[in-house]
């Protein structure tokens, strides 16, 4: 069965919705504008958050400090890379915190893939551009991935069933659950109910 990740979470009912619906990650952003959050608010979102789902942390070529700083005080339990991040800092993250790495890639032929498929992060995550475009990559060229991936870019609760046939460790959604640039209940539910995932 595929996980699912819920990305973007600010607002202390997008955790009541994930608490209600349970993805198997909840992703806090701490980069860009749009869905970022303040070490403060994610703190106490985490607060709420059911204890059982695993909090990711989403970072663009962040100082490893502040990674480790959300870490050790238990408001992430993953790191997301975005950036232009190296092996160096991904292994140094795994070895000093003890946490998996995800290391996004921006897909758009082969060579991304490969590139991708050589990263020693614990998962790669598969995206269009740089990530929270919304659109999705030419998913054919995932016909040579032979590791677990996060799937992302584009998904929504219309072609979530289509994406999880193309057996991805987990989807990534976050501009598919939302409406007006905010978290929408009924997509969130729509989104996991499709999957299968969520049975009231």
């Amino acid at each position: 069965m595929v996980k699912v990740k819920f990305c973007g979470l600010k607002r202390p009912c997008d955790i009541a919705w994930a608490n209600e619906l349970h993805p198997d990650y909840a992703g806090f952003v701490f980069a860009g504008t749009k869905r970022r959050v303040s070490d403060e608010t994610a703190a106490a979102l985490r607060r709420e958050l059911d204890p059982s789902i695993p909090a990711v942390g989403v970072f663009v070529d962040d100082e490893l400090p502040h990674m480790a700083s959300l870490v050790k005080k238990g408001v992430i339990q993953l790191i997301q890379l975005h950036g232009q991040e190296e092996d160096a800092l991904v292994q140094q993250l795994q070895t000093e915190l003890g946490v998996p790495v995800i290391k996004a890639f921006s897909i758009a032929n082969q060579d991304d893939i490969k590139r991708a498929l050589e990263s020693r992060a614990d998962y790669i995550l598969l995206d269009q551009g740089k990530g929270g475009t919304g659109k999705a990559f030419d998913w054919s060229l995932l016909k040579e991935i032979d590791r677990p991936y996060f799937l992302a870019g584009g998904l929504t609760p219309q072609n979530a069933a289509q994406a999880a046939k193309l057996r991805p460790y987990a989807l990534d959604v976050s501009s598919g659950i939302e409406t007006d640039g905010v978290k929408d209940r009924d997509k969130m539910t729509l989104f996991m109910t499709t999957l299968g995932v969520y049975r009231r």
